[in-house]
């Protein structure tokens, strides 16, 4: 995920199903460490936009 940041991406989401985790990527920022979110907010790099992460939750892997 570092190597797209370093590559212009403004924002990634690195999502762990089997932990229930999400790592959050930007620019210039130490990356963000989620415990079992709801949703994911895209704001202000996709504004409006979230992610419902009960579907992945809910999958079976």
């Amino acid at each position: 995920m570092k190597e797209y940041i370093a590559n212009g991406a403004r924002l990634g989401w690195l999502i762990d199903p089997e932990l229930r985790r999400v790592y959050v990527y930007r620019p210039r920022r130490k990356a963000l460490q989620l415990e079992n979110p709801v949703a994911l907010s895209g704001d202000p790099v996709l504004p409006g936009f979230s992610l419902d992460l009960g579907h992945v939750w809910r999958a079976e892997f």
